[in-house]
């Protein structure tokens, strides 16, 4: 399995797109508009991060300003963090938030932000629960987590 980053990787893009459309039903689009972004280099967000292995998409996550809540003062958010079921259990989502973590510190970022309904998943890979947070349409708040390198 490789850990890939998008923007050096652009040939994979729109194929990256369609994969998290399928796991998400957020538009193609927005996702290829997204990534497009990453590829100009203008700035460390957005990003788009994937597992691999041979030309399977096993996994994969972005890093994005806000990841459609009320606080937009908790930003970037990693977002879309999905691995296929058939390999789950296996810590490639861990090796994914480790890796775009790396990462984004590399690129100045030193603080992340993840909301999510899980509730201890990501604590096993550093992350602290934070606050509630309102997500766009979301009937109930939802967990936002923190993670400082």
């Amino acid at each position: 399995m490789e850990l890939l980053k998008i923007r050096e990787h652009s040939e994979l893009a729109e194929k990256a797109a369609a994969w998290f459309h399928a796991k998400w039903g957020i538009p193609r689009e927005a996702y290829e508009e997204s990534m497009l972004e990453c590829l100009k280099k203008k700035g460390p967000v957005p990003q788009w991060y994937v597992a691999v292995l041979g030309q399977e998409i096993l996994g994969g996550l972005g890093v994005i300003e806000n990841d459609f809540h009320n606080r937009k003062d908790l930003a970037p958010n990693v977002c879309a963090v999905y691995v296929e079921e058939a390999h789950r259990g296996k810590g490639i989502a861990g090796k994914l938030l480790a890796f775009a973590r790396e990462d984004m510190k590399a690129l100045g970022i030193d603080t992340l932000y993840l909301l999510t309904d899980h509730t201890f998943f990501y604590e096993r890979y550093g992350w602290e629960f934070l606050c509630m947070a309102q997500g766009d349409g979301e009937p109930e708040p939802s967990r936002m987590y923190v993670v400082r390198s």
